[in-house]
């Protein structure tokens, strides 16, 4: 089973705000990077807080069939990278965010409009 990329951006969407995520922004970055469809930004108030998020979204998106690619940082809790493939999934404490930009380095890319769903609704629809 496969899943399209607004589908794996909602299940994570839904599992970082079932984690207390912040500021979550979805981009469109496939026309810049060919090997990437789509970023997820989100924000985490804590270094407890980033691990929980990151280790939500990659439980969740497991749990549908998304196989993780690839994970960096998420044992420090500033930062976590999350690649999956067509979604690359970043989990920032908010110095981090800042820091890094990540919003405004892309923000010639478009924004995607999430609907935050659960993995079981997507898995049993």
């Amino acid at each position: 089973m496969t899943l399209s990329t607004i589908e794996q951006l909602s299940i994570a969407a839904a599992a970082a705000d079932r984690t207390g995520a912040e500021d979550a922004v979805a981009l469109d970055v496939s026309r810049p990077l060919p090997f990437v469809d789509a970023f997820l930004l989100v924000t985490g108030r804590s270094e407890r807080g980033v691990s929980a998020i990151a280790r939500e979204v990659e439980d969740a998106l497991n749990d549908a069939g998304v196989r993780t690619l690839r994970r960096e940082g998420r044992e420090a809790g500033r930062w976590a990278l999350l690649d999956f493939g067509d979604l690359v999934v970043h989990v920032f404490h908010e110095e981090e965010r800042s820091f890094y930009a990540l919003d405004r380095l892309w923000s010639d890319c478009p924004v995607i409009t999430v609907p935050v769903r659960d993995a079981a609704e997507t898995t049993a629809g």
